[in-house]
């Protein structure tokens, strides 16, 4: 998690270290910024790996290329050991280091060999200039391009007033050089390995999966969970009680077990709340230190002007989620600079309510899909925020690309809800044993629903717009605002990003 602010074309640099500025949040371990020809790169730091030496920009030992990035690539060990065969040496530890030499030798392509979550600028003393962002948009990244001026940033929030009617997220899985525009470089879905290709056609029709898939699924998790823990720094969980926080954090636990040492785990809600409960449940079954807040809902209410400016966002079931997610973050940040969070499983495995009334294979697919490309704007948008709100990072086990590439591989007639089968039966069926049954089995409630968010926030916001004032405003958006209480959340939001249009800035669930 740091920030990123770059642009290409005639710039003024005070214009930079505003927008630098606004971000400071994202990065309290240090900051740089650099001239190279017509790019200007500016950073902040929030060191997780190489603690010591990975200020950026970075830089290689010509002064010739520079980078400036967000994100981590979990794979940049075997990519740093290769490079060093092949007689590379580095300066710094850093993972971002491991990307600008590799790019350096092998060219954009090389991107698609990165495992992570990732936002990078590069700049050459020869002109050479080139954007990229991972592809499904876990780091964030957003542009304006202006005359010949093409400008970067970390967050909405970063750009001048006077821009903000023109910014656009940059799309996921592209680049972007002067020369040639927008290109692909890894898309949405991949093939998986001909192996579970084999077990899905051997399995034919069936509506329930052979066991080699379910261990397939299993293994899976697991070694994006262990890929997750790589940090120069503690890292701990998120864990709402819920079943994709609760396996996570049963992997995790288990993983630091392994290593000697104690998971930290942390969890909010209101009083008596289940997802409270269950929490705890989880946190003793598996062995963790857990932390946790219980709040109140006056703090409920009193946060949510905050958490507007904070997430970007006014879609109601994004602000449901996002005060308890601010406020455990905070409580985290007390402890940890890293944590895994639990995002990712509906929208691999079919976990919202909508998806329960789709009856063929074809149609599920492809919302599922729909979905996880619309991430970014979204879902991925809150728990970025957040946690940069809190110098803290978010990783996320269910969105590593293996994880993502056996999900949408697997037939939708595996996932579909019914009568007989509870959403994400699939996953649930995959890990038994890793948790109490109930828990396991433990029906689906939104993280909003089941910290007691939902109800509180929905009563107050409601009402403090007018049936009359809700008909007159809710035609400011295409399409218009859907309740009184989203209406209450876009004037904060007006607030808060004065002149940004949010059509296709801002994405909003199904439901509000």
């Amino acid at each position: 998690m740091s920030a990123i602010v770059a642009a290409h074309g005639p710039f003024d640099a005070a214009e930079g270290e505003r927008m630098l500025d606004r971000l400071t949040h994202r990065g309290a371990d240090g900051s740089g910024t650099v001239q190279v020809g017509r790019a200007w790169l500016g950073h902040r730091r929030l060191a997780i790996v190489d603690l010591e030496g990975g200020e950026q920009p970075l830089h290689d030992p010509g002064r010739d290329l520079w980078l400036v990035g967000d994100g981590e690539v979990y794979n940049h060990r075997r990519l740093r050991a290769e490079l060093q065969e092949r007689g590379e040496t580095f300066r710094t530890g850093s993972d971002h280091e491991t990307v600008l030499r590799l790019v350096a030798r092998e060219g954009l392509s090389a991107l698609a060999r990165l495992w992570g979550m990732f936002a990078f600028v590069g700049a050459a003393a020869d002109g050479g200039f080139a954007v990229c962002r991972d592809p499904l948009g876990i780091a964030p990244l957003y542009w304006v391009q202006d005359g010949d001026t093409t400008l970067f940033a970390s967050e909405l929030k970063a750009f001048d007033l006077a821009r903000r009617n023109e910014v656009e997220p940059f799309p996921p899985g592209h680049t972007w050089t002067p020369q040639e525009g927008l290109q692909p470089f890894r898309t949405l879905p991949e093939p998986h390995s001909p192996a579970i290709e084999a077990l899905i056609e051997e399995a034919g029709d069936t509506v329930e999966p052979p066991e080699a898939i379910l261990a397939a699924i299993r293994d899976a998790l697991i070694l994006a969970v262990e890929r997750s823990m790589i940090a120069d720094v503690r890292v701990g969980t998120l864990l709402s009680g819920g079943l994709d926080s609760s396996l996570v954090t049963a992997i995790a636990a288990e993983v630091a077990r392994r290593q000697g040492w104690r998971l930290p785990t942390f969890s909010v809600g209101l009083e008596d709340s289940e997802d409270l409960a269950a929490a705890r449940r989880v946190a003793a079954h598996v062995g963790t230190d857990h932390f946790e807040r219980v709040y109140t809902e006056d703090e409920l209410i009193d946060w949510v002007p905050e958490v507007i400016g904070v997430i970007e966002s006014f879609d109601p079931q994004l602000v449901h989620s996002s005060v308890p997610n601010l406020l455990v973050a905070k409580l985290a940040a007390r402890h940890v600079k890293a944590v895994l969070i639990g995002e990712g499983a509906d929208e691999l495995f079919a976990g919202y309510a909508h998806y329960g009334d789709i009856e063929s294979d074809e149609e599920l697919r492809a919302a599922l899909l729909e979905t996880i490309k619309g991430l970014h704007t979204g879902g991925l948008q809150r728990v970025d925020r957040v946690a940069g709100a809190n110098g803290i990072e978010a990783r996320i086990p269910f969105l590593d690309f293996d994880v993502v590439a056996l999900g949408l591989a697997l037939p939708a007639r595996w996932k579909l809800a019914h009568e007989d089968r509870a959403e994400k039966w699939l996953l649930r069926k995959a890990f038994e044993g890793w948790l109490p049954d109930d828990l396991l089995w433990r029906k689906k409630a939104q993280f909003g629903e089941g910290s007691g968010a939902r109800d509180v926030l929905r009563e107050h916001y409601g009402a403090q717009v007018s049936e009359a004032d809700f008909a007159r405003e809710r035609e400011a958006l295409d399409p218009p605002l859907r309740t009184r209480e989203e209406a209450a959340y876009f004037r904060l939001f007006q607030q808060h990003l004065g002149g940004m249009d949010p059509t296709g800035v801002v994405g909003r669930f199904v439901e509000p």
